[in-house]
């Protein structure tokens, strides 16, 4: 059973894939200065990005953990969310509040995804 590390430096491996099984390390804002709903939209850009590196796409996404540095941006983010989830393709997912590995940032996500066949 073969593990492929992708983009692998010190600390981390921002993809990493096994027996069809697809691992994101954790994904933030592209600009962490923005709002909470500019930083989840690019950082599930980011996250769009890497799947298709991966082999895969939002359909196949199986689970997401979402953190989130104060609850009060719950229902901003989840509009992103919402709008950026295929229909019938909601991945099991949990959201918890978290202090962030930088003040400005609002939100992180990490993403387990199956390869497209």
């Amino acid at each position: 059973m073969t593990i492929e590390r992708i983009e692998t430096a010190a600390r981390m491996s921002r993809i990493v894939k096994h027996n069809g099984t697809i691992y994101l390390c954790g994904q933030v804002a592209k600009d962490a200065e923005q709002d909470i709903t500019e930083q989840t939209r690019t950082m599930l850009e980011k996250v769009d990005a890497l799947l298709e590196q991966a082999g895969s796409d939002r359909e196949h996404i199986l689970s997401a953990t979402i953190y989130i540095k104060d609850m009060q941006y719950f229902a901003e983010m989840n509009a992103v969310w919402d709008a950026w989830v295929p229909a019938g393709f909601a991945p099991a997912r949990a959201c918890v509040e978290a202090k962030m590995a930088r003040e400005a940032l609002l939100v992180e996500i990490s993403v387990v995804a199956a390869e497209k066949a």
